[in-house]
Parts: structure tokens; sequence; C-alpha cells
């Protein structure tokens, strides 16, 4: 018996059983690390990232600066990588592959912006500026809280739904496509009523048998 003849082992049912249940499972930890990264993300943007003083006269004013205020790219990101969750569903093959790496990109480009974000501190320099109205005036006594690391940490879980979307997304159901066309059911075509035999034309007696029809019951 040669190599090429030695018969393949089947999928069983117990296999594929277990594949399907892998691919929910994949899916369901896809949707909750998404949905959950994109909301923090979200949330910790509209936080405190930055605070510090400058000086005013002979005093100083307290300033702070939020996440949108220091870079608007993770709430940005995070939009975008919400929109290619729910797309995934709604393509196939290589659309799907396509949305994926681009929520796989999401996730990773807001990891990095709130990252760097961390120790920025031109959001700061800007205004206090605007605040004493002096263009070279600069923050001081300048700390950052954990917002910034908590934004990258969520988006971090928006980067690993997309690489569970990149590895098992072939797997995963679509949208039903019967929806994709404009027509909906179609209507059932009306039954056309045979005409009652004329007993004086064969012709009409010969249609009607043929029908299963009694010709000579009177009720037609």
């Amino acid at each position: 018996m040669t190599a090429a003849s030695v018969p393949q082992p089947r999928a069983t049912g117990a296999d594929q059983s277990a594949a399907a249940s892998g691919g929910r499972r994949s899916l369901a930890a896809a949707l909750l690390l998404g949905a959950v990264g994109a909301a923090v993300v979200l949330l910790a943007s509209g936080q405190t990232w930055a605070e510090g003083t400058v000086a005013v006269g002979g005093g100083t004013v307290p300033l702070d600066a939020a996440g949108g205020d220091v870079t608007g790219v993770p709430t940005a990101l995070a939009i975008v990588g919400l929109a290619a969750l729910v797309a995934v569903f709604a393509v196939r093959r290589a659309g799907r592959f396509v949305v994926s790496l681009l929520l796989t990109l999401s996730g990773a480009g807001a990891a990095v912006a709130a990252y760097l974000g961390a120790s920025d501190r031109s959001a700061l320099d800007e205004k206090a500026a605007s605040t004493t109205g002096d263009a070279a005036a600069r923050i001081g006594a300048l700390t950052h809280t954990v917002w910034p690391y908590a934004t990258a940490a969520a988006a971090l879980l928006i980067l690993a739904a997309g690489l569970l979307a990149l590895r098992y997304g072939p797997s995963w159901p679509a949208m039903s496509g019967r929806y994709e066309r404009d027509a909906g059911p179609r209507p059932a075509r009306s039954r056309r009523t045979a005409a009652p035999a004329d007993p004086d034309r064969p012709e009409d007696l010969w249609k009607a048998l043929d029908r299963g029809e009694d010709p000579t019951d009177p009720r037609g």
C-alpha cells in the first residue's frame, strides 16, 4: 500500500462540535473585549489626564487637561473600532479580513496614542499661555493621572478583539443574505380556477378527466 492510498481520517461529529463551540467562544470573547475596551476608552478619554499650576500675579492658578485636550486619537479610533466590530458580521471572506485588520489597527493606534499622551505637557502649556496671556508661559508642578494608562490598557482589549477576529473570523456566522435583496417574500401566485367542463364539448370532458375532476358533478 502506497502512501497516497492511506485513508485520511475524517472529521467526526465530536470534532465538528468542538470546532463550533470554539468558534462561539471566540466570537463571544471578541464581542466582549471590543465592546468593553471601546467603552472604557471613551470614558477614560473624558477624565483628567494631567494637572499643574501656572503663576499669575503673585499666586498660582491650578489647571488640568482632560484626555480629549491632550489627544483625540483614542476616542476617534475607539469609535472606528466599534464600527469595525459590528461590520465584521456584515461582510464575508476578504471583506471580513479587511475589517478585522481595521479593528486590530484601531486598538493598536489608540493604545500608542494614549501611552504617548501620558507624558504630554503641550495641552497644559497652551492653557497656561491662554490663562496668563503670555505665550511663553509654561505649566509648573506638572503631574499625570492614571487615566492615560487606563485608556491604553482598554485599547489593548480592542486590539485583542481584532486579533481574535483575524484568527477565528472566517468561522463566525454572517448576516443572513435573504435580506440583502430588495425582494421580500414573494406573494403566492393566484391559482387559476379551471372553467367547468361543457358536456356538449368532448374536449372539455377529456381535459376535466385529465385534471382528476368529475365532469358529471353538477357543482362544477
